[in-house]
């Protein structure tokens, strides 16, 4: 951050109006990171002594913390007013998140008649789509017009957009999309010759308002794009979807993941924003249902009960072989999540998945294998630990145990992503714990199931 709004943040009781005349030249970066350390009644009070362009480009930071507590502060004529010239996309956002209904009502009575039909029309759509995350302020123009009269145009329309990245050919009577043209392209054209010759040969690239946004993050990469229309069913532009948008979506979108693969509840707001008992209804349910599935365990151990008694030294591994199949059975799960979220797999890859991790999961524990009967060997010849007499039946025990378990959660961690996404659960509930605990409780059955098999006339 700017050193002068640094030196400003933690005085007690500065005046609304001296730092707005500090931050009135700082990036608005550094605007929005400053108002965050402040309620949002003195926040407004900055907004209102700001320039108004510099306070709608704050307005339309996504960082910004509580902008419906910060517009509800300011005169409702003045936060309409920014409303109106804030992007469209971000207008929705904040109606459909940070406003209460009555605030809703209260603005959306007050807007001018384009504002309210671009939100209802932005609202209409679902939460991840594109649709969703699009603005309707672009830059299009029909293909009849030369390259000359394209920028005249641009000139004229260029603040009433949010961006320009693109100038969108249209068909003269359908209206259709034709082609794209990147303004740098336009800029070393031919004033004279017709804008749709500037744009080359490539079809344009364009999504539907329905396509989930991960799709529209997917295309942008793929074709290196900084934007992408939204057309609906005969090629006419809703909106475009910009490469910034795009990118506040899908923080969005992995910061839910990342939480849900630590089971619990997406937050929904930055951690120091979430009041306590918010903090413990996202946790608690999830703890909840794991616990109730480590009961298992207990189940398990009540039926293995004769078998411990008679083999106490079975017990020591217990740890390390439910640890084992846990974390297989994570890391299968965590590289199948990321690798469905990318599209480098297909729910119909499961098979392919499948024959992979099998010999895989063999071979880790193998790995795992050869280190457990090699730490008892070692253990039992050092004297650091006496196994007792069948020391060595202990090992192979351990050894087969770690093999068949290993290999069992690596199976399971990778399947279970694929079985959430066919049920149209979100793969990344497969969450880490969740894998885990199954492993654990069906890890027990197969050690001492092979425990039986090995130890049966010694031991047991």
């Amino acid at each position: 951050m700017n050193a002068a709004v640094t030196e400003i943040l933690p005085t007690v009781g500065f005046a609304a109006s001296a730092l707005a005349v500090t931050l009135s030249r700082a990036h608005v970066a550094d605007i929005v990171e400053a108002l965050n350390e402040h309620p949002p009644a003195y926040a407004a009070d900055v907004l209102l002594d700001l320039p108004k362009a510099r306070a709608v480009d704050v307005l339309d930071q996504p960082e910004l913390r509580e902008p419906g507590a910060i517009l509800k502060a300011l005169p409702l004529e003045r936060a309409v007013a920014f409303i109106q010239a804030m992007s469209s996309d971000r207008v929705a956002d904040l109606f459909r998140n940070d406003l209460s209904e009555p605030e809703r009502h209260r603005y959306v009575a007050k807007l001018d008649h384009e504002t309210k039909a671009a939100l209802a029309s932005l609202l209409a759509y679902p939460e991840h789509s594109a649709g969703a995350i699009m603005t309707t302020e672009f830059v299009s123009v029909p293909a009849d017009w030369t390259v000359a009269r394209t920028l005249d145009h641009v000139r004229t329309v260029e603040r009433t957009r949010e961006t320009v990245y693109a100038i969108y050919v249209l068909d003269p009577v359908t209206g259709g999309l034709q082609q794209a043209v990147a303004l740098r392209r336009l800029i070393s054209a031919e004033p004279g010759a017709l804008v749709g010759s500037a744009a080359g040969r490539r079809e344009p690239v364009s999504v539907s308002p329905l396509t989930d946004r991960e799709e529209v993050a997917r295309l942008i990469a793929k074709y290196n794009l900084l934007a992408v229309p939204v057309v609906d069913d005969n090629s006419r532009v809703l909106g475009i979807v910009t490469v910034d948008d795009v990118i506040d979506a899908m923080i969005a979108e992995t910061t839910e993941d990342v939480h849900k693969l630590g089971g619990m509840e997406a937050l929904g707001v930055p951690y120091r924003e979430i009041g306590f008992f918010s903090m413990i209804q996202k946790r608690a349910g999830w703890l909840s249902v794991l616990l109730l599935g480590e009961m298992l365990t207990a189940s398990v151990l009540q039926h293995y009960e004769g078998a411990l008694e008679k083999a106490i030294v079975l017990t020591l591994f217990i740890p390390l072989i439910m640890s084992s199949g846990g974390n297989s059975g994570s890391q299968a799960t965590s590289l199948i999540i990321r690798a469905l979220a990318l599209r480098e797999l297909v729910p119909g890859d499961w098979w392919r998945v499948a024959l992979r991790e099998l010999p895989t999961g063999i071979t880790l524990g193998a790995i795992l294998g050869a280190i457990g009967v090699v730490r008892v060997v070692v253990w039992q010849k050092l004297g650091f630990y006496d196994y007792g007499e069948h020391w060595l039946l202990v090992a192979a025990t351990v050894g087969a145990a770690l093999l068949g378990i290993v290999t069992f959660g690596s199976l399971t961690g990778s399947m279970l992503p694929f079985i959430m996404t066919r049920l149209g659960f979100d793969p990344a509930s497969a969450s880490a714990p969740f894998v885990a605990t199954l492993v654990d409780v069906s890890g027990l059955a197969i050690y001492f199931s092979i425990a039986s098999l090995i130890l049966t006339g010694t031991l047991l």
